[in-house]
């Protein structure tokens, strides 16, 4: 078996194929700290003045950071679990944040000795990075109904669709040019859905598996 994460733009379904893939791989499933997170709401919410004035966007990275930290030295522990979200991506949120002008540039300097720092601590783990990521790309009308199905209040102001295209503009360019840590597998959500879809939640089954023995038998050659 394999480490997997599951990529993706805020809304893309991360949590639900996670729990797909967990249950159909037997697979203990390691979950974005979300609904007990105090600063998340604020992020959203927080005029600009606030935001400026608190710093929720660092704060909250640095939150996202700690916790994911903690999930990933649990899971490389074992020879299978899936991550809903990889570290490697709270980078990204990271500078977006900083180019959008969220995150300072002395604050973004911390945060990447931070996360260097725990990378360096990964490399004494069993395994040093996940296996293969699952990436859910789609189209930003599916992004921004995704959203808005999920209906946390927080996240449907229309203030935010900045936030979410610049997120999403950067997204492919970041996990076909800088992910490095592991295979990649695109599942394209504009035509997949596994929530309301029992077909397509069997097809991403179908498709991971195939990834999996693909990747182990390249190793064996």
């Amino acid at each position: 078996m394999a480490i997997l994460v599951i990529g993706g733009m805020i809304g893309a379904g991360k949590t639900s194929v996670a729990e797909l893939l967990g249950k159909s791989l037997n697979s203990e499933v390691f979950y974005e700290n979300v609904d007990d997170n105090e600063i998340l709401p604020l992020f959203y919410t927080a005029s600009e003045e606030e935001q400026h004035l608190k710093r929720y966007p660092f704060l909250l990275q640095l939150d996202f950071l700690s916790s994911r930290f903690k999930s990933i030295k649990e899971a490389l522990h074992n020879k299978n679990n899936v991550l809903d979200r990889s570290i490697y991506e709270d980078w990204y949120f990271a500078k977006v944040n900083t180019e959008l002008g969220r995150i300072s540039a002395s604050e973004f300097s911390i945060y990447e000795k931070l996360l260097n720092n725990m990378m360096e601590e990964l490399q004494e783990l069993p395994k040093k990075s996940p296996d293969l990521m699952v990436y859910l790309q789609g189209s930003f009308e599916t992004i921004l109904y995704r959203i808005g199905l999920r209906g946390r209040d927080f996240e449907q102001d229309q203030g935010l669709m900045d936030y979410y295209k610049a997120l999403w503009q950067g997204y492919d360019n970041w996990v076909t040019h800088h992910y490095k840590e592991s295979d990649v597998l695109v599942i394209n959500i504009d035509k997949i859905d596994v929530i309301n879809n029992s077909e397509d939640a069997d097809f991403v089954v179908k498709l991971v598996k195939e990834k999996l023995v693909e990747m182990e038998s390249r190793i064996n050659e």
